[in-house]
């Protein structure tokens, strides 16, 4: 690999980490509180109301549906009105971070949902708050699944990120087809999916090492 490609792929290396890092961080400040209030609105919750449920629930599965190829150039408008243009590493974390979202908040639904309800009950009967029950029962009770949930919509995110260097979105995934696809060098094909590979490994690794310590059960 000669040295202006090497510099290339470090630097392709470096925007895959940013888009899947900005629209993993994202998702997560979004779609946790989704989850919160598709848990907490739904039959049995500590703030029931079904309907709220139900509404949210359809849109969150109207996004899921949608492959992220079809997503990612049907945002094209969006992008350029929130970054400025639909091309580049900055245009890309749009499209990731919204079909990530759903895809979290789901997660973060089925790890809540999980958490005791006699335990919920118990500290509602003692007085506790709603906001309180939130935040010192469900989210602490449901914290590894949360971040198991995390980690792999992250991998997720990798994977994401590299079908978007499809649309010149930048990183391993333009990479890969300028060089590897287009130019026929197989060695920079198979250099950018051991990388692929090492990430999906490095994040799940993390990730479990991460869940194992705030498991307190």
């Amino acid at each position: 690999m000669s040295p202006v490609l090497l510099d290339l792929f470090i630097r392709s290396i470096g925007e895959t980490l940013v888009m899947t890092l900005a629209s993993g961080l994202i998702s997560l400040v979004i779609g946790l509180p989704l989850g919160l209030v598709l848990t907490t609105t739904g039959s049995g919750g500590i703030f029931e109301a079904p309907w709220i449920s139900r509404v949210l629930g359809a849109v969150i599965n109207g996004f899921r549906s949608v492959p992220f190829i079809i997503l990612l150039v049907a945002l094209i408008p969006v992008t350029r009105l929130i970054v400025g243009t639909s091309i580049g590493t900055a245009a890309s974390i749009v499209p990731l971070s919204i079909a990530a979202i759903p895809y979290y908040a789901r997660m973060a639904e089925v790890s809540l949902r999980e958490v005791d309800r006699d335990l919920v009950e118990a500290v509602r009967a003692m007085g506790a708050s709603r906001r309180t029950i939130i935040t010192d029962v469900l989210v602490p009770e449901a914290l590894p699944g949360l971040v198991s949930g995390f980690t792999l919509t992250l991998v997720t995110l990798v994977g994401a990120s590299a079908m978007a260097g499809a649309v010149g979105a930048g990183g391993l995934g333009d990479l890969a087809i300028r060089y590897g696809y287009q130019r026929f060098e197989t060695g920079v094909m198979l250099a950018v999916v051991a990388v692929l590979i090492a990430l999906v490994c490095g994040l799940q690794w993390l990730g479990d090492r991460l869940a194992q310590r705030v498991d307190h059960r």
